[in-house]
């Protein structure tokens, strides 16, 4: 997957932007996420139900793979089954 690329949820409402592309099959309430929305909907899994926030980063453990939440929805994300987390904000020098 390359910079830019949106993908949509089967499950729920979510969009993401790919911000960093990396190896692994991008999911989304337990279920693989696509270009296109796929015509079936259903449910997200329980351990993937914890929700994504609008303009929300989430990267993985190894900080390759990072996502953009450009619409928010209930299911949560992840890369082949290992959740993803939000990315912290960089600290700013103080002004002293």
């Amino acid at each position: 997957m390359k910079p830019g690329t949106r993908l949509k949820s089967a499950v729920c409402d979510t969009e993401v932007m790919v911000i960093r592309g990396g190896d692994g099959a991008i999911e989304c309430g337990g279920a693989p996420m696509a270009e296109d929305k796929p015509a079936a909907g259903g449910e997200p899994a329980a351990e993937f139900a914890g929700g994504t926030l609008m303009g929300k980063r989430y990267v993985d453990e190894a900080g390759t793979i990072e996502l953009l939440c450009v619409k928010p929805g209930k299911g949560s994300l992840s890369v082949d089954g290992a959740a993803l987390r939000t990315k912290d904000a960089k600290t700013l020098p103080s002004s002293d």
